[in-house]
This record gives structure tokens, sequence and C-alpha cells, in this order.
């Protein structure tokens, strides 16, 4: 699923790139390997494809280019980030891209698994030495240097290997569980290249990157929808009256926008209760995190901007919210350095879920 003005990057990274295109970014350059095309990506370097090895020079200029061809007003490298970091967060991106595509680009839900199959197949080879895909190649040197377990990125192609196979969710907790996978995994992996992946530090990043899911899928519920996937609770359906005959109008009833507004109010209580991380990491990082915690804020703003009617409107964070959110987050990150402010000074409401507020 495509986004236009968008805070993040590909459908199931919706929650998870923490970093910010900045007005300067440089102008694109063309490109060496990549004009993007999943298609032609795939008969050039899917599983049935013949190529010599690349070197890691090669591999990154790939990651490089798979980044910077996705077009966003929010990129996966950020110029305020270190730059030694730059190669790292684009081979995550790139190994990103890549899942969600084999997810969400072929067709064939069988032939997506098999897919998956061989992109874990990828990843166990990485992991063992011998990276053959140049994403991997660029990958091996981000996990060795960064100290990355394989877990999240398993857990990764676990959440795009579901959506081949479950359209709907029963629980909140289902959902969650879903998040887990989806979601918190590429939180924990930049944690790890920030050099700050502690216990403290993933439960608080579990919470921003589930509570951008959810505002993501929130914003997305038609679009969802026309892919057969449909991530509002059962449980949460049926105790606001929302039956299966009205789902299938297509329009925001009364009970739809009930609905919405208690998981809007989910979502935005996940990011408030996650967004002391921001103080919690140095300065440097701070302003990438504090943007990726208020675009998430932003968006079930413009929700609650069209009344929860989100069937009828997708709600966007345009490119003047982005500048907005750019500048305020500095503001805020010099503030903090003067010790004139704390990132959020504000008391968060009380959690709607026993899990948000432990």
């Amino acid at each position: 699923m495509g986004f236009t003005c968008e805070f993040l990057p590909c459908a199931h990274l919706k929650t998870l790139i923490l970093a910010y295109k900045s007005v300067s970014q440089h102008a694109a350059r063309e490109s060496t390997f990549v004009t993007w095309d999943f298609s032609e990506q795939l008969k050039q370097w899917g599983p049935k494809a013949t190529y010599q090895p690349v070197s890691l020079s090669a591999a990154r200029e790939y990651c490089r280019e798979v980044t910077t061809e996705h077009y966003e007003n929010f990129s996966v490298v950020s110029r305020l980030l270190p730059k030694e970091l730059h190669p790292h967060f684009q081979s995550v991106y790139a190994f990103c891209r890549w899942s969600d595509d084999l997810g969400d680009e072929v067709a064939d839900h069988g032939e997506s698994l098999e897919l998956l199959a061989w992109w874990r197949e990828e990843l166990a080879a990485c992991e063992k030495g011998d990276p053959k895909h140049p994403v991997f190649v660029a990958l091996r040197e981000t996990i060795h240097e960064y100290e990355i377990p394989r877990e999240p990125f398993e857990n990764l192609i676990s959440a795009f290997e579901q959506d081949q196979t479950k359209g709907s969710y029963a629980t909140h907790e289902e959902l969650r569980d879903y998040c887990r996978r989806s979601a918190d995994p590429v939180g924990r992996i930049v944690l790890y290249l920030f050099r700050e992946a502690t216990p403290e530090n993933f439960e608080l990043s579990d919470r921003i990157c589930t509570g951008l899911q959810l505002a993501n899928f929130w914003q997305d519920v038609a679009r969802d929808d026309e892919i057969g996937r449909v991530y509002l609770p059962q449980e949460d359906r049926d105790q606001f009256g929302y039956t299966a005959d009205m789902f299938g109008q297509k329009c925001s009833t009364p009970e739809f926008l009930e609905l919405l507004k208690h998981e809007v109010s989910i979502a935005r209580q996940y990011l408030l209760s996650g967004r002391p991380l921001v103080d919690q990491l140095p300065t440097q990082y701070q302003v990438d995190i504090d943007l990726f915690v208020r675009g998430g804020l932003c968006i079930l703003d413009r929700i609650e901007q069209v009344e929860f009617r989100t069937w009828e409107t997708r709600p966007v964070v345009t490119k003047g919210d982005g500048v907005k959110l750019f500048l305020f987050a500095v503001l805020r990150k010099w503030g903090r350095r003067l010790k004139l402010v704390s990132a959020y000074p504000e008391v968060a409401p009380p959690m709607l879920r026993e899990e948000v507020s432990a």
C-alpha cells in the first residue's frame, strides 16, 4: 500500500522507521541499480535470478538508492542523525522494503509465502556470514557492527507471513501481538543502532511503535478493506454495536464513529505512554524520535478533525505539517539543552488498557 505525504514509508513500516526527511533533502540522483518496480526487482535479485556477488560498497549503494527512490516527506535517514549511521539505516530500510513488498506486492498469497520463506533463508545465510542478496551483504555489516540479534528481523518476516493468512482480529490482544511483530521490531533495531538497547527503552519504544501502527490502521480503514484486511478488533466492534452489515456499507455510521473514537484514544495513549523515551536518549537522537511521536499524534489529530469519518476521507500529514513538526522538534531540542523544557511536560491521560498503563 503506497502513501502520499505520509509520515512513514510503506505498509507495515508506517509505524517503524524513526527518521525525518529534512527540507534540505539532497537532490535525487540517477540510479545505478534501482528504478523501483518490484516485479523487475524480483527478476534481477529474486530466488530465480542469477547474479554475481556484489561488494559491500555496491550493496550499500543499492540500499541507499532503494531508500532515496521512495520519495516521502519523512525519509529513513535524517540529516540530523550522525553521518556514520546513514548506511546502516539504509540497510535496515532496504530489508524492510523488500520484506514489505514480498508480502504486499505479490498478488498470490501462496507465492508470497514462498518468497518470504526464501527471504528467511537469505537472512539465515546472512547470519552465517554468507550473504548473497545485496540487501543482506549490507545488512550483515550493520548486524555485526551493532550486535543486532536475529529475532527482530525474524519477527518482521513472521508478520508479513501472517498477512497472507489472517485478515481480521478477534481481540485487541490479537492485534497487539501482530504489532509486536510488525511494528515493535524496527523500533528495537533502531535502538541497537543508537547503542541504547535497554529493557526500559525497549518498553517505551514498543509503545510508540504500536501507537503509530494503530494510528495508521485507523487512518487507512478504507484502504485496508480494499485488500481484505480488517484491523478493527471484533470485540470492539461488538462493544459499540458495529455489525457486519454496517461494515459492509463502508460508510461512517454513528456506531463506527464511536468505535473509531475509542480506537484513536487507545492509539494516542500508547504514544503518550512511550514518549518519555525522547528524554532518555542522547541529544543527537532526540529530534528524530520526537518527530516519530509527534507525527503519530498528528495523524490522530487529523482523524479527529474529519470527525473520525475515515471511510469517506483519508486524513494525511501534509508537507506543511511536516515542516511545523520538524521546526517544533528542533526548538524543543534546544530548549532541553538549555534545560528550559522537558520533551513532554504534559501529563498523559489515564490509560484505557491495563497494558498501556502498566
